[in-house]
């Protein structure tokens, strides 16, 4: 079983490749993207300044969008782009046209220079030139008025693979510094809509199991296909109206995840506010998975039943409860285990619609804001992070089945 998991293992390799070029692809063609919003904002600073109306490119100076080109890798080819973003090219983080002589300011209140040493360029500290500054590239340039220029250019490789997805057009933050601040907020919604999924599906599909065909099967089922025909978003906001407005009984926040004076709370208040504020995105979450869950725990219940090996258990007098629990539970939950992986995936991902409707800050809105505003860094880390997950529960759904049943044996 050991060879069969790194295997599996192995083969997550070109998968993940796979997904990540075809959403690199599709993002990168799509339009409305960073540099295309960059150059309305020019066309229309243009003409507030000018007065006039603005039709093509050629009224911004090609050196304006060469210098957008160039900030978004627009100037590559694709293939580099995306080496680039995995982070296994050295892409430009840092890039300035400085006269000879003269200083520029390149950040922090910090002033450089260029000078000619011999066959190749040294940059220079304008307020200590004594101290030359390495790791930098040079390339000749013009300005607008085709004067000689001197590029300065430092690379690095920065991507996925070294865990730098790049800064966030929209909040002008590290992306990893936001996914860090709120990804444990969509995992705490997850682990709780996981755990009651479990249990309350399990459970539920047990009793219409034992009474399969009587009332409660039957008013059960409908109920549960009914709640499965409703999106969670959409159950969401009828909870919010029905529970948090004065329509029926406000007796929960009006979204968020935490009150505003929090961080003033003991351990003991902090626990209970984030309970008291979970409470309907929690059942928000469960009401997706619910119905499929129910039914699947219902119908492996019912054939594991019909088996020759329960009806001799019974046949030898031994007790409903042990037949159940004991001999038809094990194989029972089976189907359950390999759903696991999954379900987890869907749950720590976080929920997009969800998180928006009841306004938590968790990776699912973030998200949704990021394709809305084509924050592409945003969008590929939580791609990336989406196929990790993926990847990794299906794994996790293979373990779970060798664990429940001990026939299986990967080879």
């Amino acid at each position: 079983m050991l060879q069969y998991f790194l295997r599996r293992l192995l083969l997550t390799i070109p998968t993940f490749f796979g997904c990540t070029i075809v959403v690199f692809m599709i993002v990168q063609m799509a339009p409305g993207g960073p540099f295309e919003q960059r150059m309305l904002q020019l066309r229309s600073i243009s003409q507030e300044g000018g007065g006039g109306s603005m039709t093509s490119n050629q009224t911004i100076p090609q050196s304006a969008i060469d210098e957008l080109k160039r900030l978004y890798h627009y100037d590559r080819p694709l293939y580099e782009q995306y080496a680039i973003w995995l982070g296994i090219w050295p892409g430009e983080v840092e890039s300035f046209k400085l006269k000879f002589g003269q200083k520029r300011l390149i950040g922090n209140g910090k002033y450089v220079f260029v000078e000619k040493s011999g066959d190749t360029y040294v940059v220079k500290d304008a307020d200590n030139p004594s101290v030359i500054i390495e790791g930098w590239e040079f390339e000749k340039a013009v300005s607008d008025n085709n004067e000689p220029m001197i590029r300065i250019v430092r690379k690095k490789l920065a991507g996925i693979f070294t865990f730098d997805f790049g800064t966030s057009y929209k909040f002008r933050k590290p992306v990893i510094e936001l996914i860090v601040d709120r990804l444990p907020i969509s995992v705490q919604f997850g682990v709780i809509a996981f755990i009651l999924s479990y249990s309350v599906c399990i459970y539920l599909g047990i009793l219409k199991a034992l009474n399969h065909n009587s009332k409660f099967d039957f008013v059960s089922s409908t109920l549960i296909f009914i709640a499965y025909s409703i999106p969670g978003w959409a159950f969401g906001a009828v909870l919010l109206l029905l529970f948090s407005t004065d329509t029926f009984l406000p007796i929960f926040p009006l979204g968020g995840f935490q009150s505003v004076d929090y961080d003033t709370f003991t351990i003991f208040e902090k626990i209970l506010d984030r309970a008291y504020h979970f409470v309907l995105p929690s059942l928000a979450y469960v009401l997706a998975g619910f119905a499929s869950l129910t039914m699947l725990m219902k119908n492996s219940l019912l054939e594991t039943l019909s088996q020759d090996y329960i009806r001799t258990a019974y046949a030898k007098g031994i007790r409903e409860t042990r037949v159940i629990w004991l001999h038809a539970m094990r194989n029972s939950i089976i189907p359950l285990a390999a759903h696991i992986g999954g379900i987890i995936a869907i749950f720590l991902a976080g929920s997009y619609l969800i998180e928006t409707a009841f306004n938590i800050d968790g990776i699912g809105k973030l998200t949704i804001e990021a394709i809305r505003s084509r924050d592409y860094p945003v969008v590929f880390a939580f791609t990336v992070i989406s196929v990790i997950i993926t990847l990794v529960g299906s794994i996790i759904s293979d373990l779970a089945i060798a664990t429940v049943d001990p026939r299986i044996r990967f080879k």
